[in-house]
């Protein structure tokens, strides 16, 4: 309750202190990650669900498929040795989320720095984890086209984009609002443990498997701790989601 982890055992600092230190990388790389997972998988989940059993909907599948078999750390490699200096591009830095002249850049200059270095680990983070949104995504739309409601909103002569997005869209919404926890500790978690080890960034899913390595059990702890009162948190929010997108949901509404 008072957030006392106690010391490291090596570090010689409070256990608190140094999670909090290592955060706001993973925060970073997890937000992101599922950001963009999100916006791409909706947009792309609805076309494919429109023009299910279409040309463009076999082959999107087909690409979406061999984005989730290949493992996100198998990725990153791919991406390090293609475009980090690995053997053939430099094009991306390899390592940490700033350059070392990162304080002397003006605004433009740090926005475009972080960006650029997080390019590749934020791509790694992705590729595995927009594949199931995006068949979610679909399938839930395409069971609420196919229920009594939306053939009765044809029937009245509304227009195909009016039906999609004001009526089916928030009960299908509600299915894909429902998975962003996991998708987020997911991410946050098992993305952050590899992809941060692999390109050298100081966050807390490193810092937990260095102090696991070492057996210093008071950093383990904290790091655990970190991480599923970040998932209860996100859970609640995606909780105040449903009422926002349904109020229906909102039971004290009701009476």
């Amino acid at each position: 309750m008072r957030l006392d982890f106690g010391e490291s055992y090596f570090r010689s600092i409070g256990v608190f202190d140094l999670v909090v230190e290592k955060l706001p990388v993973s925060i970073t790389l997890g937000l992101w990650s599922t950001l963009i997972a999100y916006l791409i998988s909706i947009p792309l989940g609805i076309r494919k669900a429109i023009r299910d059993g279409t040309r463009f909907d076999t082959w999107t599948s087909a690409v979406i498929i061999v984005g989730y078999a290949i493992p996100g750390f198998l990725f990153a490699i791919l991406l390090i040795v293609l475009f980090a200096g690995g053997s053939y591009y430099q094009i991306f830095p390899l390592r940490g989320l700033t350059s070392s002249d990162f304080d002397t850049l003006s605004p433009l200059g740090k926005v475009m720095d972080y960006l650029w270095h997080i390019v590749l680990p934020v791509t790694a983070l992705t590729i595995s984890s927009f594949a199931t949104l995006t068949l979610l995504t679909k399938n839930s739309f395409l069971d609420e086209i196919k229920k009594q409601y939306v053939i009765t909103a044809k029937a009245k002569g509304l227009g195909e984009r009016q039906i999609l997005y004001r009526h089916v869209f928030r009960n299908a919404m509600l299915i894909v609002i429902s998975g962003f926890p996991a998708l987020f500790v997911s991410v946050f978690f098992g993305g952050s443990l590899i992809i941060e080890t692999l390109f050298s960034l100081d966050g807390l899913g490193r810092l937990g498997f260095e102090a696991a390595v070492a057996r210093d059990y008071p950093v383990v702890f904290g790091t655990l701790f970190a991480f599923s009162l970040l998932g209860l948190v996100v859970g609640i929010l995606t909780d105040l989601t449903y009422v926002l997108i349904d109020p229906r949901i909102d039971f004290e509404g009701r009476g």
